[in-house]
């Protein structure tokens, strides 16, 4: 995998905080509930999920994101298989992975497969119901070299604040070009530069209640 990792404090001994961006892999409200409301909901993944689709992520983290479209997937019992693909600049160990989400019992019942896979050294990783890929490297130069485009993106980096870089106006540009006309995308995050960014790339942008504590979020579509 990459020479960069993921450089990591635990916080309570059970969430793990990235010491490179001082902040947290996931919500301290319970982070599948989040990722279920900011990501799968704000999507309309329930409504959207078919054979083929494709969903794009900024952050790959944990992989809590790609557990919960499993286990989406798996409940709605539809035949096929989806297409999942993260980026990642500093991959965690499968160890730490493994114990961040002994966090979550219900994820963490899933994540054999995966948790197998990335311990041996695969980015490409073949789940229930899902091939998956993990590119390794700074978005901003491997996502322009990406051949795919994306039904859905889950904008799940750092928060834009203490990882500017993961949110500029060029990345947030790539991602529209990566993306299908009328597909979507949904983030945690309400700044307003960010959804500045994501309007001029050519998204119709919503702001939508957020998680927990938190009192907004974005959601939109590609226009154009």
């Amino acid at each position: 995998m990459a020479d960069q990792r993921a450089a990591l404090d635990w916080r309570d001994g059970v969430i793990p905080v990235s010491t490179q961006f001082d902040d947290p892999y996931f919500s301290l409200n319970d982070g599948l509930s989040e990722t279920r409301h900011v990501f799968l909901q704000g999507n309309r993944l329930a409504e959207r999920l078919c054979d083929g689709f494709q969903i794009a992520e900024l952050g790959f983290g944990t992989g809590l994101n790609l557990l919960a479209v499993q286990i989406l997937w798996a409940q709605m019992g539809a035949p096929g298989t989806l297409h999942f693909t993260s980026f990642e600049a500093f991959p965690m160990e499968a160890a730490d992975i493994a114990r961040a989400l002994d966090h979550f019992p219900e994820a963490r019942a899933v994540a054999e497969p995966f948790l197998a896979q990335w311990a041996a050294g695969a980015t490409r990783l073949t789940l229930p119901g899902i091939t998956a890929e993990v590119v390794l490297g700074d978005a901003r130069a491997t996502l322009p070299g990406w051949a795919g485009q994306a039904d859905a993106w889950f904008l799940d980096g750092f928060s834009p604040a203490k990882n500017p870089e993961l949110w500029s106006d060029d990345l947030m540009a790539e991602v529209a070009a990566h993306t299908k006309l009328h597909g979507s995308f949904a983030t945690y995050s309400a700044a307003g530069g960010v959804r500045r960014a994501l309007q001029a790339a050519g998204f119709q942008v919503d702001r939508l209640p957020g998680h927990g504590r938190k009192r907004h979020m974005t959601a939109g579509t590609r226009q154009q």
